[in-house]
């Protein structure tokens, strides 16, 4: 039997409002809902900023430092990460 783990990349549309905050450091956390994966912790997030009506070019990378899925805090179904972002861009 093997202990191997293996971390996942999400890739996931954001908010500009938000995207700029994660950005500057501002917002280090992310609140998702699990429906279609679960996110641990060392798993990586690929956050394309999305304008509502299409994506805007800019992305960012960050990882996941810790998850939290308490229904006293969170609504059953979803997460909150604490996120560190790794790097950021803009498609050329």
């Amino acid at each position: 039997m093997s202990d191997n783990v293996y971390y996942v990349t999400h890739e996931l549309k954001i908010l500009p409002k938000y995207f700029e905050d994660v950005l500057s450091g501002r917002k280090t956390f992310e609140i998702r809902i699990e429906d279609k994966a679960k996110f641990n912790v060392n798993d990586k997030l690929l956050l394309r900023e999305f304008d509502g009506k299409k994506l805007t070019g800019r992305k960012l990378r960050a990882k996941v430092t810790y998850v939290l899925r308490d229904e006293q805090y969170c609504k059953p179904g979803y997460c909150i990460m604490a996120i560190e972002v790794i790097s950021a861009g803009h498609k050329p």
